[in-house]
């Protein structure tokens, strides 16, 4: 049995939350320890050229990235490589400081393999957070910014928070995630429709030459999805992520009814719109897939569906720290198996083939 597994049963009878500020406090102790960090790294970060990647003119180590919330401002990157992570994203980030919802604000359900937050966007603010990144940028993994307007900013006013933290964070990070799909900032989802998605990246385009992606809500109505996926790339998206957390509180029949749900519970539902997106817009622009991604074999089954790069977090939280070393080993030998020599030659081979009118015909 791991260490891990040895001290699962303590850090569960721990708020979620509190656990998660623990983590932070050993990164940042771990990185005055050169000695046993190189020593994580080495023996966690997966660098093999079946998984190497250059999407957006960066280099991808392997696909495996951290996913937004975990590191909120920007305290852990130097961590990253020692989990294993080929990339990573901050945030979300907001213009101004904000302390988010109270708490309690996360909930962790064992049983399910979930975890279900309300914390609304709590970071140090754009400027705080530019400084911590002016310190290691750029790093030798690929950032992203993933970036919200603030709570007490109207929507007819959101643009310009997105604008403001595209100026700020141009410099010193590699490409940015617009988060307009959050269920912890009230109307934020309502964001997600063709006028402003439209307005947004005709603003943002002017301001930045860095790829701009954008993060899709699980639920969303499958029409919706295909509609936005396909606008979303006429309007100059670079990328799609998908998929946020949900707030379909039946997966689990969680008796909090706010925030958004994440891990095993949103497995088959973020695949679904990964399968849907991948239909419409495979090949126009590159897709990451999060959402319920705890092994190889379900990483591999996204990338199969059309997914270039892959995100985690819940993962770590039940799996444990060597979660992506082993998701990344997993993926080198599944790839051999199925007489693949590099991940680009998997991606994508399981979309549904579109019938042509003449093949409709007859």
């Amino acid at each position: 049995m791991s260490l891990f597994e040895n001290i699962k049963p303590l850090i569960y009878k721990i708020d979620p939350e509190t656990a998660h500020n623990i983590v932070e406090l050993i990164f940042k102790t771990t990185r005055r320890c050169p000695l046993f960090f190189n020593w994580l790294i080495e023996k966690n970060f997966i660098d093999d050229p079946m998984l190497n990647q250059k999407i957006w003119n960066l280099e991808f180590k392997n696909p495996i990235g951290v996913a937004a919330g975990f590191d909120k401002n920007a305290t852990m990157i130097p961590a990253w490589p020692v989990m294993g992570f080929g990339w990573g994203e901050i945030g979300a980030v907001t213009p101004i400081e904000q302390p988010g919802n109270e708490k309690p604000r996360s909930w962790r359900w064992v049983e399910h393999e979930a975890i279900q937050n309300a914390y609304g966007f709590n970071n140090d603010g754009m400027h705080i957070i530019k400084k911590r990144l002016e310190k290691i940028y750029p790093f030798v993994l690929p950032i992203g910014a993933n970036i919200g307007k603030n709570k007490t900013t109207p929507e007819d006013k959101a643009i310009e928070d997105y604008k403001a933290l595209v100026k700020t964070l141009n410099d010193v990070v590699d490409f940015f995630v617009i988060n307009i799909s959050s269920p912890n900032t009230p109307g934020l989802r309502d964001l997600l429709n063709a006028e402003f998605i439209a307005k947004l990246f005709s603003e943002l385009k002017s301001l930045t030459k860095k790829p701009i992606l954008i993060k899709f809500s699980p639920d969303m109505e499958d029409e919706m999805i295909i509609n936005l996926a396909n606008l979303s790339v006429l309007n100059g998206a670079d990328g799609i992520i998908v998929t946020n957390t949900t707030v379909n509180y039946d997966l689990i029949e969680t008796p909090v009814k706010k925030g958004g749900i994440s891990g095993k519970p949103l497995t088959k539902r973020s695949f679904e719109v990964l399968r849907i997106v991948a239909s419409e817009v495979f090949g126009k622009v590159p897709i990451i897939s999060v959402g319920g991604i705890d092994s190889a074999e379900e990483a591999y089954k996204r990338i199969r569906m059309g997914a270039s790069l892959l995100q985690i977090y819940t993962a770590i939280i039940y799996k444990g720290p060597s979660v992506v070393r082993d998701i990344n080993l997993g993926l080198i030998e599944l790839l051999k198996k199925d007489g693949f020599n590099h991940i680009s030659e998997a991606i994508g081979v399981d979309i549904p083939k579109k019938l042509t009118k003449d093949e409709d015909a007859s």
